[in-house]
């Protein structure tokens, strides 16, 4: 495998993120839009998920596809940093301006995943 070392960072960090929802579910459902159904699974959900998608990344034959999912998943996740803008319970307790500079971050990991194509 001769792929950069960077792609394989950014595999290990889904990973365990995936894992963080099985350890953490509240600290996810607390966050989790009010307009959305069964937070709970969704948690589960999008863990699995990352999980996935991270795993696939280090499997050449679908890592495009991983890609792909990937830069979805983290355009889905936008609907909850901007809900977490919308009132301070929304906000779990963070900082308006760390929740502000989460928005452009959503959009760097989506380009670090396109870097990979």
């Amino acid at each position: 495998m001769n792929e950069p070392i960077g792609l394989y960072i950014m595999a290990a960090i889904y990973v365990l993120a995936g894992i963080i929802h099985f350890i953490k579910p509240k600290m996810y459902m607390r966050i989790m839009p009010k307009y959305l159904p069964n937070h709970k699974a969704l948690v589960y959900l999008s863990g699995i998920a990352e999980m996935l998608l991270g795993i696939g990344l280090c499997i050449p034959a679908i890592k495009n596809m991983a890609i792909f999912g990937i830069i979805a998943m983290l355009a889905v996740f936008l609907l909850v940093h901007f809900y977490m803008l919308s009132g301070e319970k929304a906000s779990a307790g963070i900082p308006k301006w760390i929740l502000i500079l989460r928005i452009p971050l959503q959009f760097g990991l989506m380009y670090w995943a396109w870097v990979y194509l």
